[in-house]
């Protein structure tokens, strides 16, 4: 994830180089798409055929994804390369939690994960370490950075991994155990979601929604997922959601439905607020930087504090994620109250909010292991990753086609009034200010016609611009509550996982 994190700090410095500056979303999208799309059918097996060599591959792929991404000429290869990353990502997240959860004993099992969160530490002020590194040399090192991360993890997974023998398979033969991967159910799943999800994020954004760039995917994909559901049903011998995984289904459900909800809310956040930062309170490297720290920092000591918890009141996870919703819909409702001009009063809602959004991204995904059959612990770690960034998808295309409807009016209204005030009528330099105001390319518009040579003037069109800015960021903020307040219903009614909190060692690795 730390790829996504990074670059998706410095969107204006990538495409401002190499163009795509109406596709830069999809170097975040790609990733994250990719992610939920390979991870339930990874984590099947992970389970089946052990973590080791599953990780390597994971590390490998970021690390081909972080080389196509550093060298790319064009928006598109780059996607294609932050799309790989993603699925390393994947890989490597729900291996890190799975392995984690199984080698700590149940009732220890949160806090064995909240010290695992802490590796994260590095990646904490990712946007301050992109805008650095993007406005000191070129964004390109920011790849590399990724890459060479990985590359370590890669070393220390092949050196020091070593995890005895699955009892998943144990006394299996190698036809055997090849015999039990559902090959059909993986390209079902991993096509269909991905040909889903992707037309739904093209719709309202680069193409209309009746178009059939559009509906093409969206049809296809949703049939597949149809057959997915089918072939998992009637289909197969060896289905890759076993119905066991619902061994508890009130937990499990109402579980999976606050991961959806919390990853629309932490899209928000983590997709919004970094270019809110630029885009509203001025350029600045350090200083956009120094604006994503409460996130980063918040979301991690709400996951430590709620997985501690999880451990020392032995469950009681309902009050542990009604309390992180109730945060979760505070902090990012509020964050509608920014202004240009009130940045002062936003580093405590930014907290609030990630504190909430933090206490329920990972310690919803170990409740569930909780509960579920240990031999389908990757699974599951796999599942609630999917639903989370799935959750999140369908957010940010709510999110981003109500930004995008009331950031236009804004502008025009308030950058278009600006340059009318000062003579300047001429309907294409407006239009083209507008687009390079949406595009957060600013340096550009003090070389328009009327424009040129005037710092006053220039000074006021940015200005205008980041009220418009404001204007639109706040609706964005308004729907999230609704995401936060079906969070904190689904809390209210969700079971106890108390009685499931007694020490035994899961299956290991």
């Amino acid at each position: 994830m730390s790829t996504s994190y990074l670059l998706g700090g410095v969107p204006p410095y990538i495409y401002g180089d190499i163009g795509g500056a109406d596709r830069w979303i999809w170097l975040v999208l790609a990733n994250l798409l990719a992610l939920a799309a390979v991870c339930p059918f990874v984590g099947s097996l992970s389970d089946l055929l052990g973590r080791r060599y599953v990780a390597i591959i994971g590390a490998c792929f970021i690390i081909l994804g972080m080389i196509i991404v550093s060298t790319a000429q064009t928006m598109n290869i780059l996607v294609c390369g932050m799309a790989l990353a993603g699925v390393g990502a994947g890989i490597n997240e729900l291996t890190a939690l799975a392995a984690t959860s199984e080698m700590a004993p149940t009732s220890q099992r949160g806090k064995y994960v909240a010290i695992l969160v802490f590796t994260i530490i590095p990646f904490c002020p990712s946007v301050l370490w992109a805008q650095l590194i993007a406005s000191h040399s070129t964004w390109r090192y920011v790849g590399l950075f990724a890459g060479l991360w990985a590359f370590i993890g890669l070393v220390l997974t092949v050196i020091f991994y070593h995890p005895p023998p699955r009892v998943n398979s144990e006394g299996l033969s190698q036809r055997e155990i090849l015999a039990q991967i559902d090959y059909v159910g993986g390209f079902l799943s991993i096509s269909g979601m991905l040909l889903f999800m992707m037309g739904f994020q093209w719709g309202g954004y680069q193409y209309p929604w009746n178009s059939a760039h559009v509906l093409a995917p969206l049809i296809i994909g949703f049939a597949l997922v149809v057959a997915f559901v089918f072939w998992e049903l009637y289909g197969t011998k060896y289905p890759m959601f076993p119905r066991r995984i619902l061994q508890v289904p009130s937990i499990m459900i109402m579980t999976l439905v606050i991961t959806f909800i919390s990853g629309a809310n932490f899209f928000s956040v983590i997709m919004f607020w970094p270019t809110q930062a630029f885009n509203v309170y001025g350029h600045d490297p350090v200083g956009v930087g120094i604006r994503g720290l409460p996130v980063g920092f918040g979301i991690l000591v709400g996951a430590f504090l709620a997985l501690w918890a999880l451990s020392v009141f032995r469950g009681n996870n309902k009050m542990i994620l009604v309390v992180s919703s109730v945060f979760m819909t505070a902090g990012c409702g509020a964050l509608a109250v920014a202004r240009r001009d009130n940045l002062h009063q936003l580093w405590g809602i930014l907290i609030v909010g990630s504190l909430g959004i933090g206490g329920i991204v990972v310690p919803a995904s170990i409740m569930t292991t909780i509960v579920c059959p240990d031999d389908l612990i990757g699974l599951v770690t796999a599942l609630t990753l999917s639903i989370r960034v799935l959750g999140g998808s369908i957010g940010y295309c709510a999110y981003y086609n109500i930004f995008k409807s009331k950031f236009t009016a804004a502008a025009i209204y308030n950058i278009g009034g600006t340059l009318l005030k000062a003579g300047i009528k001429d309907p294409h330099v407006i239009k083209e200010t507008i687009e390079l105001t949406g595009a957060s390319l600013l340096e550009p518009i003090a070389q328009l016609p009327g424009i040129a040579g005037n710092d006053a003037l220039y000074e006021a069109v940015v200005i205008a611009g980041q009220t418009a800015y404001a204007e639109a960021y706040k609706w964005v903020y308004y729907a999230s509550i609704a995401f936060g307040g079906v969070s904190i219903i689904a809390a209210v009614f969700l079971g106890d996982i108390s009685k499931y909190m007694d020490d035994h060692i899961a299956v290991v690795m």
